[in-house]
């Protein structure tokens, strides 16, 4: 029983949060689950993830910066989240393709359509079976970043509350695009409240797969 389930949301949405606290509820209930983050999760990826976020990378150009996210997915893709799901696991992944689509895609102005070309190039098909929207307004993500110290500070971090307005415009698209597939969780809410909301809809999707 193998499922590919991504996470997505803004800046502070506290997906990543989330996913640690899911995957510790998916295993109690007796479930495999593979953990693993875009860009990164294999060591090539996570170096083109230091190339990528880097604040001193200011002069990134937006096409420069989708490719580098295609690259980064298709070989974490293949040496990841793959053999996890040849092995029957579940694969819980904080971002993928529609992170490229919101920021580059809508945020960056390259269009939906042509950065969708690229990864569909990139990943063969191999698109997620639910999609986790972690929906959060931008000031408040921003406000949860400035508040933890511990976080990793980046270099989207510091793009304009426009830019990241127009990243929960592409998501809130991309709902409407994939609704299938893409499920909104208010992430306004208290942490364990979003976990909460987000595990039903992990229960919902695993039951009716079953």
């Amino acid at each position: 029983m193998s499922y590919f389930i991504t996470l997505e949301g803004g800046e502070g949405s506290g997906k990543t949060t989330a996913l640690a606290k899911l995957a510790e509820r998916l295993t109690a209930d007796g479930f495999e689950v593979v953990t693993t983050r875009e860009p990164g999760g294999i060591e090539i990826a996570e170096k083109i993830r230091e190339v990528i976020l880097d604040r001193t990378h200011t002069a990134m150009d937006a096409r420069t910066e989708a490719l580098l996210y295609a690259a980064a997915r298709r070989q974490h893709l293949v040496e990841r989240v793959l053999p996890a799901l040849q092995a029957g696991k579940i694969v819980l992944c904080d971002r993928f393709v529609d992170s490229s689509l919101a920021y580059q895609g809508h945020a960056r102005g390259l269009g939906l359509d042509n950065v969708l070309a690229i990864n569909e190039f990139a990943i063969e098909g191999h698109m997620p079976e639910l999609t986790l929207y972690f929906d959060v307004n931008p000031k408040t993500g921003l406000a949860r970043i400035d508040l933890d110290q511990g976080r990793e500070f980046n270099r989207l971090d510091e793009e304009s509350l426009a830019f990241h307005y127009k990243v929960r415009e592409g998501y809130l698209l991309l709902l409407g695009r994939y609704p299938e597939r893409m499920q909104l969780i208010n992430a306004e809410n208290e942490l364990d409240e979003v976990v909460a909301d987000a595990y039903e809809a992990l229960q919902r999707f695993l039951a009716e797969k079953q």
